[in-house]
Order: structure tokens, then C-alpha cells, then sequence
């Protein structure tokens, strides 16, 4: 299932912004949901995951204590909340959905999913 993610834009370093993944076809309560990122001339990499029940979640080294991810039932969306950005951050964001929410599962998607939904551009600069 292709996912859209919204929210990005064009922020300062050391500012926040929050992106948001509102599946459409599907209930969020039976699936895990996932972010990644890919910067210009970069592969893409998972940021983060949060599992089906909203307990589970994962986020890559370099965003931990800056990053949060939630999900909202009622709204059927999952969001990323991201504060301190720095310019390491910036790309283009992308939501899927996953069986499970782990590092591995993150890893197999960001490697091997070849059709993704339409992502976000997170611009972080003076």
C-alpha cells in the first residue's frame, strides 16, 4: 500500500516540524507503520517505526532524543514529530506501512520496497 506523507518544509537549524502519514485504505490498527528519508545523493534510510498497537517503536541512532513518533486511532495517522533538526535531516520523507515495527523490518523495506507513495521535502537551513 502506497502511503502519502505531508508536513515537510523549510526550517531553520535547531527547528521543529511534524509530519503526518494518514493511511487510507487500511485501519492503522493492524499494521506497524514506518518512516525514511533519503537525502540528495544518498540511498534511503529508516528513521523510525511504531508498531500496530502503538507500543513498539524504533528510531535510528541519529535521531533518538530528537524525534518522536506517535499515532492517533481516532485519526487513523501516524506523526513525526521532529525537534533540533540539523541539516543531516533534510530529504525527502517517506511513510509505508510494515507487518511488524523493528529495526530489521525497517532495514528490509528501506532496501527493498520498490514502489513508494508520494514523501515530504524537509529543507533545514539558514
Amino acid at each position: 500500500v502506497q502511503l502519502q506523507a505531508s508536513g515537510g518544509g523549510l526550517v531553520q537549524p535547531g527547528g521543529s516540524l511534524t509530519l503526518s502519514c494518514p493511511p487510507s485504505g487500511f485501519a492503522l490498527t493492524h499494521h506497524a507503520i514506518g518512516w525514511f528519508r533519503q537525502a540528495p545523493g544518498k540511498e534511503r534510510e529508516e528513521v523510525s517505526c511504531i508498531g500496530a498497537e502503538g507500543v513498539v517503536t524504533f528510531y535510528t541512532d541519529s535521531v533518538k532524543g530528537r524525534f518522536t513518533i506517535r499515532k492517533d486511532d481516532a485519526k487513523n495517522a501516524v506523526y513525526l514529530q521532529m525537534n533540533s533538526l540539523n541539516t543531516e535531516d533534510k530529504g525527502v520523507y517517506y511513510c509505508a506501512s510494515s507487518p511488524v515495527c523493528s529495526a530489521r523490518a525497517m532495514e528490509l523495506i528501506s532496501r527493498t520496497l520498490e514502489f513508494w507513495g508520494k514523501g515530504t521535502l524537509v529543507t533545514v537551513s539558514s
